[in-house]
Formats: C-alpha cells, sequence, structure tokens
C-alpha cells in the first residue's frame, strides 16, 4: 500500500538527483586524448566557422560532465545552442541512470546558461553485430524522447543515420571498431547537426532583431 504520509518521487525527475543516481553525480575526468581528434576538416568546415568550442573529453560519462559543468566549464561564455552527447562510455549504469544523468545536464545548463538552446545527440548503436551495450543504448534513446520534451529549451536529435543495416551488422566504414566514428560515419551525423545549429541560430532573438532591421 502507499503511504499518504511520505512525499512521492515526481516523474522524470527522479533519476536526475545526484543523491539516488550513481551517472548523476559529478565527478572529474582525465583527458587522455586531448582535443586533437576533433580538429578534423569535418570540424573545421561546419563547426569553427561558427566559432563553436568543443569541450568533450574521450571516455567521458554524464558524471564527468556534469563535474566540469559545476566547475566552471561554462564560465564567462554565452552561448546561444549547446550540445550534448554523452551516455554510451555509462558502462555501470542502467540505462534510466543514463538517462536521468542527461536529464540532470539538460537541468544545469538550463540554470547556467537560461538563453542557450540545447542540443542532445541520441546515443548511436554499438558493436559489429546485436548486443546488450547496443540494446542499452537505444532503451536510453527512447527515455530521452519521452522525458525531454518536458524539459524547457532542448530537443532531441536521432543521429543514428542508418548504421545498423538490414542484417543487424554495423559497417567498419561507418565505424572503425564498431564505437568510434570514421570520416564517413562523422559527416552521417555532423551535416544534419549542423542544419539544426543554424536553423535554432535563427532562430535566436538577436538574430530575429538583425533581419528586421
Amino acid at each position: 500500500m502507499e503511504s499518504r504520509g511520505e512525499p512521492q518521487p515526481q516523474p522524470g525527475n527522479r533519476m536526475s538527483q545526484g543523491d539516488s543516481n550513481p551517472a548523476a553525480v559529478p565527478h572529474a575526468a582525465e583527458d587522455i586524448q586531448g582535443d586533437d581528434r576533433w580538429m578534423s576538416q569535418i570540424w573545421r568546415e561546419l563547426f569553427s566557422p561558427l566559432h563553436a568550442l568543443n569541450f568533450g573529453i574521450g571516455g567521458d560519462t554524464t558524471g564527468h560532465v556534469l563535474w566540469r559543468l559545476k566547475n566552471g566549464e561554462l564560465e564567462n561564455i554565452k552561448p546561444k545552442v549547446i550540445v550534448v552527447w554523452v551516455g554510451t562510455n555509462n558502462h555501470e549504469n542502467t540505462a534510466d541512470e543514463v538517462a536521468g544523468g542527461i536529464e540532470a545536464i539538460v537541468r544545469l545548463i538550463n540554470t547556467q546558461q537560461p538563453q542557450a538552446k540545447i542540443i542532445v545527440l541520441g546515443l548511436l548503436p554499438r558493436g559489429e553485430k546485436p548486443n546488450p551495450l547496443r540494446q542499452k543504448n537505444a532503451k536510453v534513446n527512447q527515455l530521452l524522447k519521452a522525458s525531454l520534451p518536458k524539459l524547457p529549451n532542448v530537443q532531441l536529435l536521432d543521429v543514428d543515420m542508418g548504421f545498423v543495416h538490414s542484417d543487424g551488422t554495423i559497417s567498419c566504414h561507418d565505424m572503425f571498431d564498431f564505437l568510434h566514428l570514421t570520416g564517413g560515419g562523422y559527416a552521417k551525423i555532423c551535416k544534419p547537426l549542423h542544419e539544426l545549429i543554424m536553423q535554432l541560430l535563427e532562430e535566436t532573438p538577436e538574430e530575429k532583431q538583425a533581419a528586421l532591421a
């Protein structure tokens, strides 16, 4: 029976609370790969002209991103659009916890950068053949599709551009190790992402005023 004397958890907010969700607890990450992997032709062509900054670190988990956000990563800047892509490295967490960790990141960004529009990229399938990690990422995406529309200034972008073939396999031409993207794999994702970013930039009040002037 339900106890009427105790407060009940609020739907959609339960897993984004750090005290009950390990994926929503901030902790630091060591940058072993550096930023070089992003300095590709795709980045230079599509995102450098937008004065974009890349804060991603190889092996990032939701907790790592939360730690950096809580320790000043977005201070002294005022971005119009913020892209969040994290979760596939949360190996110790359930799909519900990972989705909750991503929701916690969105809530914190909304607090720190209320003017920014947030794009959350869906998690990609992984592994050459169907496997539990691929199923977990798919469940995270399903949970985010249900939860993110309830939060302000955020939308989910499905970036699974046909990476899984009809026989359930992923090509090494898209993911060289069936996890990390090749240049061709990045192109499939970055082009629609760039289009959405441009669309959101045109919708900002500053852009509208400039267009009317």
